[in-house]
This record gives C-alpha cells, structure tokens and sequence, in this order.
C-alpha cells in the first residue's frame, strides 16, 4: 500500500516560508539540503510523519505562477474557531470560517488561508472524514 509522505512547493523565500508554516501550523525544519541551485527544506510536526517540502531555486527573484491547476493542501484540528483566532492574532489574514452542508449534515467546516507564495491551504474541523 502507498503511504503518502510530502507534498512539495517552490517558493521565493526561505525565512519567510518557513516563518510562516512554523507559525500557522508548528511546522519545523526535519532536514535541510543545500545544492547548488537549489535548497529543499522538508517541514513536518510531532503529529504526524507527512511533511512539506519547501525548493527554494537559487537566483530566482520573480514569484512562481501557480496557474489553474493546484487547489491546496488540507490540515485539520480539534478546534477549528480557536486555530481561526490564533491565525488572526499572527497576522496570518485567515478567509473567515464556513460550512459546507450536504442533505442537511454537516461536512465541514474550514477555512482558508495563503502562504507568502500565494498556496492556498485549508484548515478543517475535524468531524466525520476529516481526521
């Protein structure tokens, strides 16, 4: 069976990147690999073992077009208003919290925000299959 283990961005900005994820989701540094032309620094928490890699391209300086095609990356918690208050106390600039219905039921609750780079990333609730 696969086992899903990072999902990797391209971005301007070491420090700032990697300020941000520490900040928005207690993401620290698991390892730092520096060649030539590039850095990948790979990003993951105690909760769990996926982690985020961050490839940093040496001597770009124009922002990376994102196009049409991602959509975001997802993070759940156990309490969704209380990360959304922490996110706009760190001046993170959090969309505000939504709920999405299905035959009446809840399905989730989420809300969005971007990192410096302009990836967008959802924070869930979690319920039902959001785990």
């Amino acid at each position: 069976m696969a086992k899903a283990i990072h999902m990797m961005i391209r971005v301007l900005d070491e420090t700032r990147s990697v300020s941000f994820y520490k900040t928005a989701f207690a993401l620290d540094i698991a390892e730092r690999l520096d060649f030539a032309d590039f850095t990948l620094v790979y990003l993951k928490n105690a909760e769990n073992d996926f982690e985020v890699e961050l490839t940093i391209n040496k001597g770009r300086t124009e922002p990376y077009d994102l196009g049409n095609g991602y959509g975001h990356v997802a993070f759940c918690v156990d309490d969704l208003d209380a990360e959304h208050a922490r996110f706009v106390a760190a001046g993170l600039n959090p969309k505000d919290i939504k709920e999405f219905m299905r035959d009446g039921a809840l399905l989730a609750r989420f809300f969005f925000v971007e990192d410096p780079d302009g990836y967008k990333i959802e924070m869930l609730q979690r319920h039902g299959r959001y785990r």
